[in-house]
């Protein structure tokens, strides 16, 4: 397990990745990764490793493949609280709630340079798909 928030310490994160021979890596969401996404899929795809996340702003820069919460479904429950709050309710006393749809999103580019082949039900299965 590394941690990286700099494009200096993503140069040395995934060097180390590389040396140590990682053959694949996860990317929790964090803004750095948001931030510095175009750099995480140039280093990834540098060192051959395929990368996954949790958002798909990284796989629309350069990034293998996301899958997790879809973000209009978070703009809504966002909307959600936000009404109720300012119709007076106490926050404290709503629902936590956890988003209900996901999304997976694969970049056949980036497969086809990391040469991997992505399995057809996967592909299947995509919501989005770039080629």
């Amino acid at each position: 397990m590394s941690s990286a928030a700099t494009p200096e310490e993503f140069d040395v994160a995934f060097a180390r990745l590389s040396a140590e021979g990682i053959k694949g890596v996860v990317l929790l969401v964090d803004a750095s990764n948001i931030e510095h996404a175009e750099k995480i899929a140039k280093l990834a795809q540098q060192a051959r490793l395929p990368t996954a996340y949790q958002r798909r702003e990284n796989v629309e820069v350069g990034g293998l493949l996301s899958y997790g919460p879809n973000p209009n479904e978070q703009w809504r429950q966002t909307a959600f609280y936000v009404d109720r709050i300012l119709k007076g309710e106490k926050p404290a006393d709503l629902p936590v709630q956890q988003s209900t749809k996901t999304e997976l999103l694969l970049n056949l580019k980036v497969a086809k340079a990391l040469g991997l082949t992505i399995p057809l039900p996967l592909v299947g299965r995509a919501n989005e798909v770039v080629e």
